[in-house]
């Protein structure tokens, strides 16, 4: 186990700027913090130039001989501190962060990769090598993927397919591989709509297939066919709801509406006219 070996000099300097700049200025009354500033700059410079007590020179003339000469440009990027996250690729080929999903190379569904994400940027690496590098989406449950990052034959990869998928849901209810086709006709890719249908798969081992098929259902009639959508209407149990279509409402008439000719005539005698008409 590694300790700190200038810790106590660290400290040691916190002190003395305490002693010798904080307690000065304790009862002096500052109304702005460029004020404040400015006593702590005047405070600091006779600090630095104050004479050692057992050594030559000062701290001035000590950071002029030893760190000046040693001192490098400041990078023209500002630092960005990343998180570090793990995750395993999914079989549609992204990796999910913040509710975003990014493509990276099919050869590595199910393994286990590292996402290094900034403000700007979303890199995946796989044993220390970046395999893929997209720019930061905060569009929620979106898909960054390329046309030519997915080959004609990624489907030899995974043990999915579009039409493995949907017949899965002809099986356990036709409402269900109804729904598994409209999920996949709203992506670029019908790949990325696997997450979806992977997860509507896993409430019908939670809630049975008659229920499943019921939400399907629900969840078509209101033009929503997602995995969110089918959730929430088993976790609140309206799949049996009856299902009603509201009637199109009439054109609202009133004797106060003046009507589109109103604004198309120009004197205001016609413009009283037009609307007497209506």
């Amino acid at each position: 186990m590694r300790r700190p070996k200038d810790k106590a000099k660290v400290e040691s300097a916190v002190l003395l700027v305490q002693r010798w700049i904080l307690a000065r200025l304790r009862n002096r009354s500052f109304f702005s913090l460029g004020e404040l500033n400015e006593a702590i700059a005047e405070l600091l410079v006779i600090l630095n130039q104050r004479p050692f007590k057992k050594l030559p020179g000062s701290r001035q003339s000590l950071y002029e001989q030893l760190d000046k000469p040693a001192l490098k440009p400041l990078p023209v990027q500002p630092f960005e501190c990343p998180q570090w996250k793990k995750a395993t690729v999914n079989i549609d080929y992204h990796v999910s962060f913040d509710d975003h999903f990014y493509r990276v190379p099919h050869k590595l569904v199910k393994d286990e990769v590292r996402r290094r994400v900034t403000e700007t940027i979303v890199e995946v690496l796989h044993r220390g090598q970046r395999v893929a590098i997209h720019a930061r989406s905060h569009e929620r449950y979106r898909h960054t993927t390329l046309s030519e990052h997915m080959p004609a034959s990624h489907r030899r990869y995974s043990e999915w397919t579009p039409v493995c998928i949907i017949e899965w849901g002809r099986k356990h209810g036709e409402h269900i591989a109804k729904g598994f086709e409209e999920i996949m006709k709203t992506k670029v890719h019908p790949e990325q709509g696997f997450r979806s249908c992977l997860g509507i798969m896993r409430l019908g081992k939670k809630v049975g297939d008659e229920r499943l098929d019921a939400a399907c259902h629900r969840a078509l009639h209101i033009g929503g066919p997602s995995y969110r959508c089918v959730r929430n209407i088993l976790e609140w149990g309206q799949e049996h709801a009856p299902m009603t279509v509201a009637e199109p409402r009439a054109a609202c008439q009133h004797e106060n509406l003046r009507g589109r000719d109103y604004y198309r005539v120009g004197t205001e005698e016609e413009r009283h006219a037009a609307a007497s008409n209506h």
